[in-house]
């Protein structure tokens, strides 16, 4: 007994797998008591409109019923509210297509009982009625979605007595109806459209055929097909089974699904007597857009057909429809969808908190050695050089690279794998600027400016890298706890205290030296970490690693998607690779975080080895966390009922971590994310405290003493580290991420810049102060401008900001007075001199 516990506590799941969450709810029925089928709904206003559709009102179809349509607008404004008329459609309408779109509700063709209509008009939350342009021919039965600013629209019937369905395809923009090809499939009416990831789908449906009789004879679809507006149609997975008159437009949950609510699967189609009908299925059919998967997630809590949906204050409706042949439901169902969190386990905790109290205690030993700034800010140069290579390695690899590089795998394949670059920039590091940092003995990057320009350049280059560290410290403790949080219950806040508190406590305390040798550990925690992931989704796969190649590769999975063209205004394969040269330039040459491990070793040749350890991990450590994100496909295209519809894409790798990986092994990957966070918390904690101290308080105080600058680089440390904290805790609570994140991206900008600055100092004998600071200002002007325009690939920013402070900051020199040659030892001319 003892032995099958411990069996089932080590090879178990990490914890009960958690469910997607689709909670159900209802509204106010309609104020019609027997309900209408094929009404148009929408949102106006922030209120709510279902108008038109069709019943039967005095007596069933089997009992000689005869079919009404109806033109009444109903509007609802509060989901515990009460429903009002709000005026009628400009005639009786059914069977139409429904569009939210900014201005209303866009009711496009339709039925009554004598014939269909090209009629398009945008009905708001009043009543009021606007005429659009009418569709090219006259259509009911059709479904279509709102893609951008353009609705498309696919299939139908053209009239009542149709014995075929139409295979047309329109799409509305500008004002204006415009034929597009149709899908490579049959014709089809009541089928379901849906809008994700950009993407356009049309799924199931019946087509039509004149029967034995004369009479429409129906097929039951169960084919798929997706619509992108660049690239055109394709076919894609079949659903499992025929759906006809499922709610459309399919509601798209997360960032990778949509939902077919239930549906006809013509299982019952003649069903007799039929008015012991038993309904229409209930189950829920949810397609993976990234895997190209069905998978059924539940069921609806009433099955209700020809029936149309729209979002509403945070919920997807499903207005009235049709719950029987003939059978109409003035009920109207909502549900929201919500991530299930599945149980973090006690022996995850406990590998957590041994790992988090370790690297805590680790850190603070070398607290001692710190007795002068020195030590604090370069170590004494004791630092070995493999650990300062680690420490390069770690300080890069952050804990959104921990999750984002598994993830761009998963969603597209290797193609970003191409931006390894570190291998030609490590030689121009080591040749160029490598021996100035050492001759120069700096301790700030920065300082190298000033004594090749000015003090304003100087100030200028070290209070942006300041502002963008300081901000980025919110976000790489925010990301990896909201990931964690959103597929476990493991608290956002408690991830974000546990890494924001403890990291500041032993880099406070220990300085550069702890910061260097806590990342030397958390290389390994975290390496091993992943290795650990890719080996278990190995063994969960069926086939292991021959059948993960075949079926990513069959998939497209590796570099098939990649472009290999100069088109900069998409990632094709050359920009990517130019474009990741100057990206990389910022962190590898005028990164304080980075720079400062090159002087913390004993000498130049230990920091030229620190510098080739971490090119040679970057590879194959790259390479590992792609095989991840190829591995987690294949995975989920095998299992795909295991997502969850819910989800963000980002959140996949944490997603396996908690639901798939056994008690424990789940614990050391987590520790692995939390130390990818810390790694990268620790060093721009302390780069930050580095560059204040020594560029500012040191600059404008210089008879402050030592014993002072070390305390306050250590309060520094403290301090910028719980307001990091403090804001990522006020980002898990607020709505203003999108504002933070706007701010980063902006000073992200200008890192081209900056790296422009130390090209032009170091390769130019000509420029000097003024010029430099003119063409830098001009450059960040001008790459702000071309990313707010989209003018180009963000790939290409950081080329066009280097490029541009180069250029503009020669030619500015060349117009403005100022020296006519650098000070001797300043570039690359003349560092063999002495530098003064």
């Amino acid at each position: 007994m003892f032995r099958c516990f411990i069996v089932g506590l080590l090879l178990g799941v990490a914890s009960v797998r958690g469910a997607s969450l689709l909670t159900w709810n209802q509204l106010p029925p309609l104020p019609d008591k027997l309900g209408v089928a094929g009404a148009f709904a929408g949102v106006s206003g922030g209120a709510l409109i279902v108008a038109g559709g069709a019943n039967f009102p005095d007596r069933l179809p089997w009992e000689g019923g005869q079919k009404i349509w109806h033109d009444t607008a109903y509007v609802l404004t509060d989901p515990a509210g009460s429903w009002r008329v709000a005026g009628k459609l400009p005639r009786p309408l059914a069977y139409g297509v429904s569009i939210t779109a900014k201005d209303g509700l866009v009711c496009i063709g339709g039925s009554d009982a004598v014939r269909h209509y090209a009629d398009v008009f945008l009905l708001n939350s009043h009543g009021e009625v606007k005429r659009l342009p009418p569709l090219p021919r006259p259509v009911a039965n059709a479904c279509g979605a709102l893609l951008g600013d353009t609705i498309y629209i696919a299939g139908g019937t053209e009239t009542p007595d149709a014995t075929n369905t139409l295979a047309t395809f329109f799409a509305f923009a500008n004002n204006q109806w415009q034929e597009l090809p149709p899908w490579p499939g049959p014709g089809r009416m009541l089928a379901a459209a849906g809008v994700q990831a950009g993407n356009f789908y049309l799924m199931g449906g019946v087509d039509l055929s004149a029967g034995p009789d004369g009479k429409p004879a129906r097929a039951y679809l169960k084919d798929a097909y997706c619509y992108n507006p660049k690239s055109g149609w394709k076919r894609i997975a079949d659903l499992p089974h025929p759906v006809a008159g499922a709610p459309s437009p399919a509601p798209a949950t997360g960032q990778a699904h949509l939902l077919l609510l239930g549906g006809d699967d013509g299982s019952k189609a003649g069903f007799q007597p039929i008015e012991q009908h038993p309904g229409f299925p209930k189950t829920i059919l949810a397609y993976h857009v990234i895997t190209d998967t069905w998978a059924p997630v539940g069921g609806v809590t009433a099955a209700h057909v020809t029936a149309p949906t729209t979002w509403w204050k945070g919920r997807c409706v499903v207005a009235s429809g049709e719950v029987r042949p003939g059978v109409r439901s003035p009920e109207m169902w909502a549900f929201t969808a919500a991530t299930g969190k599945a149980g973090f386990g006690w022996l995850n905790y406990a590998t957590l908190a041994i790992y988090l109290v370790g690297m805590v205690l680790f850190g603070l030993s070398f607290a001692s050695k710190n007795k002068t700034t020195e030590d604090f800010f370069r170590a004494s140069q004791r630092v070995p050089w493999w650990a300062a290579g680690l420490s390069i390695f770690a300080t890069l690899l952050s804990s959104i690279t921990f999750m984002a590089v598994p993830a761009q795998a998963y969603l597209v394949g290797w193609n970003f794998f191409v931006a390894n670059s570190y291998l030609l920039l490590t030689p121009l590091v080591i040749a160029v600027y490598l021996p100035f940092y050492r001759k120069l003995n700096v301790t700030s990057a920065y300082e190298y400016l000033e004594r090749r320009f000015n003090v304003a350049t100087r100030l200028i280059a070290s209070a942006l890298f300041i502002l963008f560290q300081c901000g980025r410290i919110a976000i790489v403790l925010y990301l990896p706890a909201l990931a964690l949080a959103t597929v476990s219950n493991l608290d956002v806040t408690t991830s974000i205290i546990l890494m924001g508190v403890m990291c500041v406590i032993y880099t406070m305390f220990g300085g550069i030296e702890a910061v260097i040798w806590v990342d030397a550990a958390q290389t390994i925690i975290l390496m091993g970490g992943a290795l650990l992931a890719l080996v278990t989704v190995l063994l969960k796969v069926e086939g292991g690693p021959v059948a993960i190649v075949a079926i990513a590769n069959e998939h497209g999975k590796f570099f098939q998607t990649l472009p290999w063209s100069w088109d900069y205004t998409v990632g094709a394969a050359w920009i990517i690779i130019l474009g990741s040269i100057f990206i990389n330039l910022f962190p590898y040459t005028a990164s304080q975080d980075v720079v400062q491990r090159y002087v913390t070793t004993r000498d130049e040749r230990g920091a030229r080895r620190a510098i080739w350890t971490n090119a040679l991990m970057c590879l194959p450590g790259q390479a590992l966390f792609f095989a991840i994100g190829t591995a987690l496909f294949v995975f989920y295209r095998e299992h795909p009922q295991r997502l969850d519809v819910a989800m963000q894409n980002d959140a996949i790798f944490p997603l396996f971590i908690v639901r798939e990986m056994p008690a424990g092994v789940a614990g050391v990957i987590v520790a692995a994310l939390f130390a990818a966070a810390q790694s990268t918390l620790s060093s721009s904690l302390n780069s930050v405290a580095t560059a204040y101290v020594t560029d500012f308080h040191r600059r404008f105080r210089p008879h402050a003493t030592d014993k002072s600058c070390l305390r306050l680089a250590q309060i520094l440390t403290g301090v910028i580290g719980l307001a990091g904290t403090a804001v990522a805790l006020i980002l898990a609570r607020s709505d203003i991420r999108s504002l933070w994140e706007t701010f980063l991206s902006v000073i992200g900008l200008f890192g081209g810049t900056i790296s422009g600055l130390f090209v032009l100092g170091l390769f130019s004998r000509r420029a000097h102060g003024y010029g430099a600071l003119v063409g830098a200002l001009l450059s960040a002007g001008l790459v702000y401008w071309i990313s707010a325009n989209k003018l180009a690939s963000f790939w290409c920013y950081a080329a066009v900001g280097v490029t541009a402070c180069i250029v503009l900051g020669w030619l500015a020199s060349l117009l403005l007075p100022g020296p006519r040659t650098a000070p001797d030892g300043m570039t690359v001319y003349t560092m063999r001199k002495n530098p003064s």
